[in-house]
């Protein structure tokens, strides 16, 4: 694939807004994979070169958060654990499946998301790490590794579904399950980036161009993160759910 300069800037500019969406609540894949798609490539490869600027930006994101403070991180080491051998697992399936098949089904689980997001109603509170029960710190494992499979297999909306478990299972604050979110992503991320380049010829300069605008959106909301707290993270997850359901299920 030749790249002109005004497709070398499509690519950072949307590597720059799916980075700060990615970050900040979930969904930027669908900017990234459909730029990549309609610049000319093969959608499972996109699926797949998809994963070097979205491992680049959870790691621009996480610097800026070590910056700052980690919170529980021996949580964040244990649901990374579990999520990994589903990463694994789903990006095997997903060398194989054409994404587009699974649209309407994407569309149903970010509607349960939604509602999932709108019924909690008020700002939730984190709770201290010795009041998280058994049943819920098993649950959120369990979860993880259902999590991990979506994730590798296609990506797309897995913020919306690890913060309802990190939010709504585990208890954490948005702001806390935001910042586990990235360092989970971070970590299957890697290994499922592995299982695609050992299966597809990725085009890796390709990811690289697009991962200098995905490194600074990153930055930029994990930054907005650090600002705006819980409040601004609801809006923007709820408002990203809703756009998301409408482009999958009318404009696919």
């Amino acid at each position: 694939m030749d790249l002109e300069v005004w497709k070398v800037i499509a690519l950072i500019m949307a590597g720059l807004a799916g980075g700060a969406i990615n970050v900040l609540a979930g969904g930027g894949s669908v900017i990234t994979v459909p730029v990549m798609i309609f610049l000319g490539l093969p959608e499972p490869i996109a699926n797949g070169t998809n994963r070097l600027p979205i491992l680049v930006q959870n790691i621009s994101a996480c610097a800026t958060y070590l910056r700052h403070g980690v919170p529980r991180i021996g949580m964040i080491f244990s649901l990374s654990l579990c999520a990994i051998p589903g990463a694994v697992v789903g990006a095997t399936v997903g060398v194989k499946i054409p994404t587009e098949t699974f649209n309407l089904m994407l569309a149903g689980i970010m509607g349960l998301v939604l509602l999932m997001m709108l019924r909690s109603g008020g700002t939730d509170t984190d709770v201290d790490a010795a009041d998280i029960s058994q049943r819920r710190l098993i649950w959120g494992h369990v979860l993880m590794v259902l999590a991990g499979f979506w994730g590798g297999f296609i990506q797309i909306g897995m913020g919306f579904v690890l913060l309802p478990i990190l939010n709504r299972v585990l208890g954490l604050d948005l702001v806390t399950a935001n910042i586990h979110k990235v360092f989970i992503i971070l970590c299957y991320t890697l290994a499922a980036l592995m299982v695609f380049g050992s299966q597809l010829e990725l085009l890796w300069w390709v990811g690289a161009i697009m991962a200098i605008g995905n490194a600074l959106g990153g930055w930029l909301g994990a930054r907005l993160t650090l600002a705006g707290g819980e409040g601004l993270i609801r809006k923007v997850v709820v408002f990203a759910i809703a756009v998301m359901i409408v482009k999958l299920v009318w404009f696919p």
